[in-house]
């Protein structure tokens, strides 16, 4: 049986890895199919990188490709799945180093072809300066760019989601003058409640970053093959070098045109064993596929790490003749910005406006550890809970420390379904270097309740 595989990175080599694990020897043929120059890395490492906190690049590589092919996986680099052709089960390839082109036939195919940066027609120029953060490659050239004479001293960073605030903070740390444009009226307008939005843009102009909301960009300014600037409805700000974090979007480009199916978030659909819905020996994995949201049970896109890994481990157990299935997302994540953590579970209000439920809010700040243990940091903590029946919809949590792994209690609650008077009584540790007697999600549930009380 031979299994080919769109895309070296998380989903792709799960799957692959998973079924090799599963059918050895000579049951199974693995040959993945790799634009880039690099496989398994971490993507969400790259800002770090760049800003220096992570000193070695080789450090976010969780496995070369020769280690894959050492475990029986054909791995090739720098080669590109033009078309896929469903009828006779087969793919074209082109050799991006050497030009040729050739099929490989599949039995099965797991699509893992990653995202695609949202890169607006003002920044497709040919100068250099402006830059996404999508791959391994991406970091590079950004890395190459700053450390090249003349050394860039300006930058702007357009977009304020995660990788724009992580972004904006690594050009802090070189030594760069920022400013951060997002057109939302905070920072993380679609991570978080526009209050805990709101901490996340003090904390960046805290540390000297200039955040401009509500912003609007009209283009670039570029000379001698160089960008110079952003333009602005109200002017021009100068900059030596521009990153994009506009988000981005499933790469299904080369799935529509094989006509595999695709839901309304443009990512394609699967069934709970991460199969394309209604094509034999077809799977998808990873930031090209649409979620289900565990609450709502609607198809939503939410690009994470977390969630390729799993759904490529998932789609290469099935393969490989085991049983698996991926549930459904809550959009857990959490991020650093300076010295503060910001992390989010479950529906934001605004999400769960759009679900149609009627919520109730609370919020509380506390602090990590017991005040007066050396190193009390403030914390915010807000709950989002339906209104008859307490379930916890959605949690927000705002810190200096120890506030982004607390996300992770919540959204087991959130998973299980669990009331916010049930949290109440959550059997939390307790220690003064760790946490006060009540822990900030105790106290936060305590508010939670009162107002789903008081909505009744």
């Amino acid at each position: 049986m031979k299994l080919v595989v769109i895309g070296g990175d998380a989903a792709g080599m799960s799957a692959a890895s998973q079924a090799r694990k599963r059918l050895g020897g000579d049951d199974l043929s693995i040959v993945v199919f790799e634009r880039g120059h690099y496989t398994s890395y971490s993507a969400c490492g790259i800002p770090y990188w760049i800003g220096g906190v992570v000193k070695d690049r080789d450090k976010l590589i969780a496995r070369t490709p020769e280690e894959h092919r050492r475990a029986g996986i054909d791995v090739r680099l720098r080669h590109e799945v033009t078309s896929i052709d469903l009828d006779h089960h087969e793919v074209t390839v082109r050799d991006l180093a050497g030009g040729d082109e050739f099929r490989e036939t599949f039995d099965h195919l797991v699509y893992a072809a990653g995202a695609t940066p949202v890169v607006p027609e003002w920044a497709r120029l040919p100068e250099a300066g402006v830059f996404g953060v999508q791959t391994l490659g991406d970091g590079e050239a950004i890395h190459a760019w700053l450390d090249a004479e003349p050394q860039p001293r300006t930058a702007v960073v357009i977009g304020g989601g995660y990788i724009g605030v992580e972004m904006a903070e690594a050009m802090v740390n070189r030594g760069l003058e920022v400013t951060l444009l997002e057109k939302s009226p905070q920072p993380m307008g679609k991570t978080v409640d526009p209050e805990m939005g709101a901490l996340v843009g003090t904390a960046m102009r805290g540390m000297g970053i200039e955040v401009r909301t509500d912003a609007h960009v009209d283009g670039l300014v570029t000379e001698g093959g160089r960008v110079r600037g952003v333009v602005m409805p109200g002017g021009t700000l100068p900059a030596d070098i521009v990153v994009l974090g506009l988000g981005v979007r499933p790469n299904t480009a080369l799935a529509r045109a094989a006509g595999l199916p695709l839901g309304p978030t443009g990512g394609l659909r699967t069934d709970l064993r991460m199969r394309v819905e209604g094509v034999d020996g077809v799977w998808a994995a990873g930031d090209c596929v649409e979620s289900r949201h565990l609450l709502t049970g609607r198809p939503v896109y939410v690009p994470l790490g977390t969630h390729a890994n799993k759904q490529g481990r998932v789609a290469g157990i099935n393969i490989g003749g085991g049983y698996a299935t991926f549930p459904g997302v809550l959009g857990t994540a959490v991020t650093k910005v300076c010295a503060l953590e910001v992390s989010r579970t479950g529906l934001t209000s605004k999400e769960a406006r759009a679900a149609g439920y009627a919520f109730v809010t609370a919020g509380v700040d506390s602090t990590n550890r017991a005040g007066y243990y050396p190193g009390a940091e403030m914390m915010t903590v807000r709950l989002i809970a339906e209104r008859r029946t307490g379930i916890l919809l959605g949690a927000q949590i705002v810190g200096r420390a120890e506030a982004a792994k607390r996300i992770d209690a919540l959204a087991v609650a959130i998973w299980n379904r669990m009331t916010v008077e049930e949290m109440t009584a959550l059997d939390l540790s307790y220690a003064p270097p760790f946490a006060p007697v009540w822990d900030p999600i105790l106290i936060a549930a305590r508010k939670a309740t009162e107002a789903v009380h008081a909505s009744l």
